[in-house]
């Protein structure tokens, strides 16, 4: 199974990260999405999941969640916008991957075994950071991912 990684798109859906993005099995936001298009725009790729970003204030957004969390066969994600607000203990709670967003700074690590990701932002480019999107692959009771840095 592959999951689709975003975050940060800021009303902006680059066609780059559509690109890279088809194929998927499921799609996972995490936050900052910037309006209800877009969501529209990548449920036309693969079933969605998403989560609130801070910036995502308008009445569109009422009824997104702040943190999911996401079976995929054996596999548990914990998914948040903002990594400084995580409040659990993922190993403690069976979680084996933490999705952030927010930070727009790609991040690829693991801690006590469970895998933290951050895929970045795909969309306007703050500071020098690169542009990117993530796919989760998911086989078994194996997870590893990739993060994929957009030309734009």
């Amino acid at each position: 199974m592959r999951i689709g990684l975003i975050a940060d798109t800021h009303n902006l859906l680059r066609p780059e990260a559509l690109a890279a993005l088809q194929g998927v099995d499921h799609l996972i936001h995490a936050g900052d999405i910037g309006g209800p298009h877009i969501l529209a725009e990548l449920e036309h790729i693969a079933p969605l999941s998403v989560v609130r970003g801070n910036n995502d204030q308008d009445n569109w957004a009422d009824a997104i969640p702040e943190r999911l969390t996401l079976r995929f066969g054996a596999i548990s994600l914990h998914v948040l916008h903002d990594l400084k607000q995580l409040d659990i203990d993922p190993a403690a709670q069976g979680i084996d991957v933490v999705i952030a967003g927010h930070s727009h700074k790609p991040l690829h690590e693991e801690r006590n075994g469970v895998l933290y990701l951050n895929p970045g932002s795909a969309g306007p480019r703050r500071f020098k950071l690169p542009i990117g999107v993530g796919i989760l692959h998911i086989e078994g009771e194996t997870v590893r991912a990739e993060l994929i840095t957009l030309q734009v």
